[in-house]
């Protein structure tokens, strides 16, 4: 809840949500209806007016446990790429001698080469945005939040960083939370999508999504039948939670 008295707004609830291990979970809904508000909770940034939130079995712990990717890249300008990301490396723990080896991969991991040595300025939205997902990764945390991360992109970079970001979600098997106004990147993303009513959020679908996670190139997996008939299945959901 925010704000007190008559100006109190209750952005979420009640809901109950448990996040399994391992899995890819996609939030969508409309906007105001606590996406962001529900992954700040996760991420220890704020506190629920009631009930709790646990990671494991403990609070979450703003910084800790979990890697955060922005809306925007939110990268030191005066720092190259490689800095950025061998900053995330310090603060992760990685002993200086180790964070050198430590920093293609990362960028590697994310579709880029031979761009450490370059500025976050002379580097694309879409290239930045890459970093930005590489410095989330940098530590061992083993859930990552992704707060609407494409929503600044164009098409074509945002449908290459959906495809990068699924396949490195397969390869490191991390729990991760994404936050999203698209039902097409929700479906293509998530092993699960849940939908938000409008104000105050509540839980209006939850649905597995049974695609395969590798094995398929993704126009493969976009022309499936099932993925049309998923995609569907949220956009009405969203739809109806939102009036």
């Amino acid at each position: 809840m925010y704000g007190t008295g008559p100006d109190a707004v209750t952005a979420l609830g009640p809901l109950s949500l448990e996040v399994p291990a391992g899995s890819f979970l996609v939030i969508v809904g409309a906007s105001g209806c606590g996406k962001s508000t529900l992954l700040r909770l996760i991420a220890g940034f704020e506190e629920p007016t009631s009930g709790r939130v646990r990671i494991g079995d403990s609070p979450p712990t703003p910084g800790k446990g979990a890697g955060i990717v922005f809306q925007q890249p939110r990268l030191f300008p005066w720092k190259s790429v490689g800095g950025n990301v061998e900053l995330a490396l310090r603060y992760a723990g990685v002993p200086r001698a180790e964070r050198a080896r430590h920093i293609p991969e990362l960028l590697l991991r994310v579709g880029l080469r031979d761009v450490a040595h370059r500025r976050t300025w002379q580097i694309s939205g879409g290239q930045q945005q890459r970093v930005a997902i590489a410095r989330a990764l940098a530590s061992d945390n083993p859930l990552l939040l992704l707060d609407e991360p494409f929503a600044a992109l164009d098409a074509l970079t945002r449908e290459r960083l959906q495809e990068d970001l699924r396949l490195v979600s397969a390869q490191t098997g991390r729990t991760s939370v994404f936050v999203t106004h698209s039902v097409e990147e929700a479906v293509f993303l998530g092993s699960r999508v849940v939908v938000l009513t409008r104000r105050p959020g509540r839980i209006a679908l939850d649905l597995d999504i049974p695609l395969p996670r590798t094995g398929l190139e993704p126009d493969e997996l976009r022309a499936l039948p099932e993925y049309a008939a998923l995609r569907a299945t949220v956009s009405q959901a969203v739809r109806t939670a939102a009036t």
